[in-house]
Order: structure tokens, then C-alpha cells, then sequence
């Protein structure tokens, strides 16, 4: 849990009073007569709530960790908590226990809370052991329904995964599993008073049409990506790169862009006087740059230095290809070989055209 950064979205402020609020009369009937300190108790009780979801939380990214992903953060929110892991799954085992830790682990507080509240007295303390108790069963078990982007819908995933080692139509079997269960919510008012006598009031009627929303928005985004990392294995940096002409820092730009032509390159890196790259030439300032002006300044002024990321293994592609343009966005990037050598540059431009037209096919 070391380095984990925990945000809190103002979204959870909403929430926490509403949870007051909703606390609020349960309190007044075993503590009467306490005015407005009986909302204080309902927000603290919310307080503690959240701890019990950010364990929840925590169980995901300390699994995580342990096999060997990186944890980026853990957000609280309005709708309960989520933990950014690096990357995807490896394995479908990784999957699997990553997701399923969740549930268990507030399973097990509602179970922990259940025991607890035998050996309280009646009060305050009780009524919170009891709405702790209840909440966190019912968190856990609802978080194991098959559907994504619930917990249990990463485990229908891994299942799927392990049974057919096709990670995509996983992903798209558990898609439609939350959708299922996003339509079964919003149909849930239409029997609802049928089933427990219960007419279902504005405030079911708002919660049921975000929760389903949000189920079904999910687990269509989950179907996306999955169709779009399908198509990743195709986008391979190297015959996308472009031909490349080096040249010192120092060179007029109107000559170096002469070179350029008559040697049909693409692109342009200029390299100290050893070889080494420093940096690529945007082909986007040399468009900008008026042709008068090109004899009279040096190329490097029209050059990016090749910060961290800039630099890329002639080899990258699929998802790490996406990633690494991701977690460092430019227009050009440098592909060396395995031994230093300068391969090409690749531009965004064009891996986004071979994206597009993977898509097509």
C-alpha cells in the first residue's frame, strides 16, 4: 500500500450526507431526543462506511501488487471506490484474484461485523455494527454478480478466459453479463411492489436508473476496449516508421530539408558529432517555419530533445505500442534497434492511419 495515492471525488461528499440524512431516523429511534447531533452520528457513520470500502479496495491493490502490477491509486466516489491497476491482467488466475479479493474481503467485515454486534450493548455503537454489517454483506455479494464492471463480472472473465484462452471474448461474454444485469435493475420497479408488497418511491427510482446506468455504460466501455485490443496484435512500429536522414544540430534547416528530399527520408534526427541522437526534427515547426527564413537558422531550432519516452525499441508493438504512446504523448518517436542503432521515427500520425484501417478490415 506504500506510494498509493487516495482520492477522494466530491461526488463522496454527496453521498456521506445523504447517508446522514437516510441514517439520520434509525438513530433517533434508539437515541432519542439528540437533534441535529443525530445527522453528525449518521455522517460519521458514512465515514466509516467509506474505511470499510476503501479496505475493500486496498485487498484489490495489495493482490495486485503481490503478483507483480504496479498500483497507480485508489478513488473514492459517489457509487463506491475504484482501484487504478497498470496495465491489463496477464493470467486469468491474475484476474481472478485480483477481482474476487474484493467481495471476500467485505464479505468478511459484514461477517466480523455480524459477530461484533452480539457482544455490544444496545446503542449508538450497535446501530453503526449493525448498518456496517448489513452494508458490507450487501456490497459483497451484489459486487459478485457476473457482470462487468462489477467485481464478479472480472471473475466471469477470468473464468471465461481460463476456459477458452480468448481473453477478448471474455471480456465480451462478461460485457454482456453487466448489461443483463443493468436491464434486470431498471425492470426491477416494474415488479417490485408485486414481489415484496413494497411500492418503489422516487428516491428507488433515481438510484435504480443511476446504478443501471452506470452497469450498463460500464460494461459497453469493457466490449470497446476489448474490440479495440483485438485489433492491437496488428499495429507493429516497424514498417510503420519512417525513413530517417541524421544530420548535426548545428546544419541549416533549408539544407537539411534538401538532404531530406534527395535522400526520400521522412524524417530527420539530428545526432552529435559521435552519432548519438539528440533529438528529432517536428515536422509540424518545419511546415510552420517559412521557407525564406529556413537557410538562416540551425535545425536544432525545430528540434524536440529526445526526453524520457521519445525513445523506443524498433521491435514495440500491440498494447505496448499504445502504452508507450500514451504514457508519453509527442508527434514523433525514435526507434533504435537492440544495439543502439537508429531504426526510424515513428509518427503518431501514421499509427493512428493503420489503426483506422485495422478497424476497417
Amino acid at each position: 500500500m506504500v506510494g498509493i495515492d487516495v482520492l477522494i471525488t466530491s461526488s463522496w461528499l454527496i453521498v456521506a450526507l445523504l447517508i446522514s440524512f437516510a441514517f439520520a431516523p434509525r438513530i433517533e429511534q434508539v437515541e432519542p431526543g439528540l437533534g441535529i447531533w443525530k445527522y453528525v452520528a449518521g455522517f460519521v457513520f458514512a465515514v466509516v462506511l467509506y474505511l470499510s470500502v476503501l479496505l475493500h479496495e486496498a485487498s484489490h491493490a495489495v493482490v495486485a501488487q503481490r503478483l507483480g502490477y504496479g498500483v497507480n491509486s485508489i478513488t473514492l466516489h459517489f457509487l463506491g471506490g475504484m482501484t487504478e491497476i497498470e496495465g491489463t491482467s496477464r493470467k486469468p488466475r491474475h484476474e481472478f484474484w485480483i477481482a474476487v479479493v474484493g467481495p471476500l474481503t467485505s464479505v468478511a467485515v459484514g461477517v466480523a461485523a455480524v459477530g461484533l454486534w452480539f457482544l455490544v450493548p444496545a446503542g449508538l455503537v450497535r446501530v453503526a455494527i449493525e448498518g456496517l454489517a448489513g452494508a458490507n454483506l450487501v456490497i459483497g455479494v451484489l459486487n459478485l454478480v457476473p457482470g462487468l464492471p462489477l467485481d464478479g463480472g472480472r471473475v466471469l472473465k477470468a473464468l471465461v478466459w481460463g476456459a477458452t484462452g480468448n481473453q477478448h471474448r471474455a471480456t465480451i461474454v462478461a460485457g454482456w453479463g453487466g448489461r443483463l444485469t443493468a436491464l434486470a435493475l431498471l425492470a426491477w420497479p416494474i415488479v417490485q411492489e408485486r414481489v415484496t408488497g413494497v411500492e418503489p418511491t422516487i428516491l428507488d427510482l433515481v438510484l435504480v436508473f443511476i446504478l443501471g446506468l452506470f452497469l450498463w455504460t460500464g460494461a459497453t466501455a469493457a466490449m470497446a476496449h476489448a474490440r479495440i485490443r483485438e485489433r492491437l496484435p496488428a499495429l507493429v512500429a516497424r514498417p510503420l516508421a519512417r525513413r530517417t536522414l541524421t544530420v548535426p544540430a548545428d546544419l541549416p534547416l533549408a539544407e537539411a530539408v534538401r538532404r531530406a528530399q534527395d535522400a526520400q527520408a521522412g524524417s530527420i534526427v539530428t545526432v552529435s558529432r559521435d552519432g548519438a541522437p539528440l533529438g528529432i526534427v517536428s515536422e509540424a515547426a518545419v511546415t510552420a517555419m517559412p521557407v525564406e527564413r529556413r537557410p538562416w537558422v540551425a535545425v536544432s531550432t525545430v528540434t524536440r530533445s529526445l526526453e524520457d519516452g521519445l525513445t523506443l525499441p524498433a521491435t514495440v508493438a500491440g498494447e505496448e505500442l499504445v502504452q508507450a504512446i500514451s504514457s508519453h504523448p509527442a508527434d514523433e518517436y525514435l526507434l533504435v534497434e537492440t544495439d543502439g542503432r537508429i531504426y526510424g521515427v515513428l509518427a503518431t500520425a501514421d499509427v493512428d492511419r493503420a489503426f483506422r484501417a485495422n478497424a476497417r478490415r
